[in-house]
């Protein structure tokens, strides 16, 4: 029997400040009556926007101290049992680890194809993963709406609606649901089962009052979170990828 090794990650912290003055709080706005709620509002999206880029970077995890700020170890440092990632390149592109502690060494790029698609779907399936989700950037989103698979698309010359994406890709091993997502790395493409892939928070969303200086009110939001990586081996990825 082989031991079990606890893996590790580094939690990071980010953090929204809002300001509103108290002339902006008293006088009538238009379409909101809260300038403050309004605000909070705004500052949550972006803040959850700003955790799912860093989620899915390729960062290696900064320990930190009093001068430097903690890091985590984004989703590309992760995957390295299930890959297709360019020949060429200077360095040499890399896997990583798969523990965490080192990036992706990244190489020459090349046209996404669905070649590569179903090399690492099925490298999923014989490492025993049920990989369930495909998550790319606009381009190569496109790119995937171009497989045509074993099929042929066939539209009565009467249809005047002409459907050009591709949601859900039928692999011989299931069927993956094809996501664009606007904050990941473009030249990356994930296949990934979720289920083995977590948002861990120490200290989760949280609102707190700074103190008053002058004529504003001022709130702090702030998350403190990591990702955690149950099994990369259920999860791949097709990485060195064009972007335009």
């Amino acid at each position: 029997m082989t031991a079990t090794t606890r893996l590790g990650n580094r939690t990071q912290i980010s953090r929204k400040a809002v300001i509103v003055s108290g002339n902006l709080e008293a006088v009538s706005k238009a379409g909101r009556n809260n300038e403050m709620a309004y605000q909070i509002s705004k500052a949550s999206k972006e803040l959850k926007r700003d955790m799912e880029t860093t989620l899915l970077l390729n960062q290696a995890p900064v320990t930190g101290n009093d001068t430097t700020a903690r890091k985590l170890a984004g989703i590309e440092t992760w995957i390295a049992t299930n890959t297709n990632k360019a020949s060429a390149g200077s360095p040499t592109p890399a896997d990583p680890t798969g523990d965490g502690t080192d990036v992706r060494v990244v190489g020459t790029q090349r046209a996404f194809t669905e070649a590569q698609l179903k090399d690492v779907v099925k490298k999923c399936w014989d490492s025993g993963g049920d990989p369930s989700m495909i998550m790319l950037g606009s381009f190569n989103k496109q790119k995937l709406s171009g497989f045509t698979g074993g099929s042929t698309r066939f539209d009565p010359a009467e249809n005047k609606r002409l459907v050009a994406s591709v949601d859900i890709y039928e692999s011989d091993f299931g069927a993956l649901t094809a996501v664009p997502n606007r904050f990941q790395q473009a030249r990356s493409a994930y296949v990934l089962q979720p289920d083995m892939w977590a948002v861990s928070f120490l200290r989760d969303f949280q609102l707190a009052d700074l103190a008053q200086s002058g004529d504003a009110q001022k709130k702090f939001l702030l998350a403190e979170y990591t990702l955690e990586s149950r099994n990369q081996a259920a999860s791949g990825g097709i990485f060195d990828l064009t972007t335009s």
